[in-house]
């Protein structure tokens, strides 16, 4: 499926839970270029992702014990939703602003600097500072920083995007840490710095192979 049709689906299937949407929280894995990822969902909305942890079974626990819900079969919005992910993390470049997340389960700073970070192109990347000074003040880089360490819809929300000041990386909550976060850098076509790869700082022992 194109990304332009990925789009236009998303688009018609992006709406706000109702007062009557369900309650219940359900989560299932998908297979994508990273190993198995995980989403979590209440009704047509996504409230959790998960990046591949070294074995499925610890994604599949740490989703159900984040959410209180239960394996299940995502419905059409979230097909659409992981059919997106996917497509971005087989380096298509895949726009996933239209995903619908709910934003109301963090606080009103978290969901400005979330808002932020999906704001920030695949291929492309933005600093701490740079996000904290778009928000108003400078100064909080380090809130920005604490911030995407708790985000709880890496993919949907890009915060692997964004780096230190130069360029420099820093941790990286997801399993996996920096490793994890340059491989999806690199997925996107991301350059850091001028001339070298994305994995020439790091310690040969801990290369992607």
């Amino acid at each position: 499926m194109t990304t332009h049709a990925l789009r236009t689906i998303l688009l018609s299937k992006r709406v706000s839970m109702p007062p009557s949407a369900p309650t219940t929280a359900n989560f299932c894995l998908f297979p994508t270029s990273l190993g198995a990822c995980g989403v979590a969902w209440r009704g047509s909305m996504v409230i959790a992702t998960r990046l591949p942890d070294t074995e499925p079974e610890r994604a599949e626990q740490n989703l159900a014990k984040r959410t209180g819900g239960e394996r299940g079969d995502p419905p059409d919005a979230i097909v659409l939703a992981i059919n997106a992910m996917t497509s971005l993390l087989d380096g298509h470049g895949t726009d996933l602003g239209l995903i619908a997340c709910d934003m109301h389960i963090v606080d009103p700073f978290a969901r400005r600097v979330y808002e932020a970070t999906r704001a920030i192109p695949a291929g492309q990347t933005r600093t701490y500072g740079s996000i904290a000074k778009q928000l108003g003040d400078r100064q909080l880089s380090r809130q920005v920083g604490r911030t995407l360490g708790r985000n709880p819809f890496p993919i949907i929300v890009p915060c692997h995007r964004v780096l230190g000041t130069g360029g420099k990386l820093t941790g990286f909550s997801a399993a996996g840490g920096i490793v994890t976060k340059l491989k999806m850098l690199e997925i996107e076509g991301a350059q850091i710095g001028q001339g070298a790869g994305l994995f020439d700082d790091l310690p040969l022992a801990v290369k992607p192979q």
